[in-house]
């Protein structure tokens, strides 16, 4: 492990004994300076390079990563000005501390809440999956929920697609699961909702909800995060819709017309590709 330090520098400059450790590895062929030490297997030993800096060496195995920096560093303190003392001219020294010691490092906030910002743009679409049964909403019976079913739609029957409008929302921590969106049927406050009760498998149904939904918090206590898809496209023409709140559970439909749209992991025989259509 190789430390620099520097001296006392008129009280104003110290470099800490850990700000740059390392494993240091002079190959014959680098062109680097090998310090005068008479012993390099010793546990520590020192060897002055200059009465301002002390070079030690110790044992313990560190990333290679480091052992690069060190060897630039080296090669830097050889070229840093001096004054005509001979001491380190004050603001080189800064300089090198600022550019090989300070590392700049993105820290994240433990156990973070992800929230889900909406955006300003919203579409309006149908969605057909890709046998083109369209998605349509059921009669509401008196046993069952709110729900959807796909159709094969003939001309004359048009008046029954679904219009949605599609929400956009932007993740406090994005990954690359897809673009967040929530599904709304327009002009109502029904929204496609991915839920669970009990330990019973995810199911699709449409929410009534009441407000904007500017803002959605991972675990609302409204449930609101049932509402959030990740939207990704696959191929040119196709898309998928997987739950935010249930990893791997996709909006999917059967091959057989007015089959209930429901919720699937893949591999499925169900189809999991839509496409949105003006």
């Amino acid at each position: 492990m190789l430390y620099f330090r520097t001296m006392a520098l008129h009280g104003r400059y110290i470099l800490p004994s850990d700000a740059l450790e390392t494993d240091l590895i002079y190959p014959d062929s680098a062109g680097f300076d090998e310090p005068d030490c008479p012993d390099q297997l010793c546990m520590m030993c020192q060897c002055d390079m200059h009465k301002d800096i002390k070079l030690e060496l110790s044992p313990h195995p560190h990333s290679m990563r480091k052992v690069v920096n060190i060897v630039i560093a080296v090669e830097k303190l050889k070229h840093i000005k001096k004054m005509s003392s001979g001491k380190f001219c004050e603001d080189a020294l800064l300089n090198f501390i600022l550019e090989n010691v300070i590392e700049e490092r993105l820290v994240k906030p433990l156990n973070a809440t992800q929230t889900y910002c909406k955006t300003s743009r919203t579409l309006l679409c149908t969605v057909c999956d890709k046998y083109k049964k369209t998605l349509v909403q059921s009669n509401k019976p008196t046993n069952e929920d709110l729900h959807l079913k796909a159709v094969t739609l003939s001309a004359g029957n048009i008046q029954y697609k679904v219009q949605f409008s599609m929400s956009p929302y932007v993740s406090s921590d994005p990954q690359n699961n897809g673009q967040p969106v929530c599904l709304g049927i327009s002009n109502s406050n029904l929204y496609i909702a991915c839920t669970q009760s009990g330990g019973s498998p995810p199911v699709l149904l449409l929410k009534e909800v009441s407000g904007p939904l500017n803002t959605i918090t991972a675990g609302d206590p409204n449930g609101y995060d049932s509402l959030l898809f990740f939207k990704r496209e696959t191929g040119t023409d196709y898309n998928t819709f997987e739950s935010v709140k249930y990893p791997g559970w996709f909006i999917s439909t059967a091959f057989d017309d007015w089959k209930r749209v429901e919720m699937s992991q893949v591999p499925t025989d169900r189809t999991t590709d839509f496409t949105l259509e003006d």
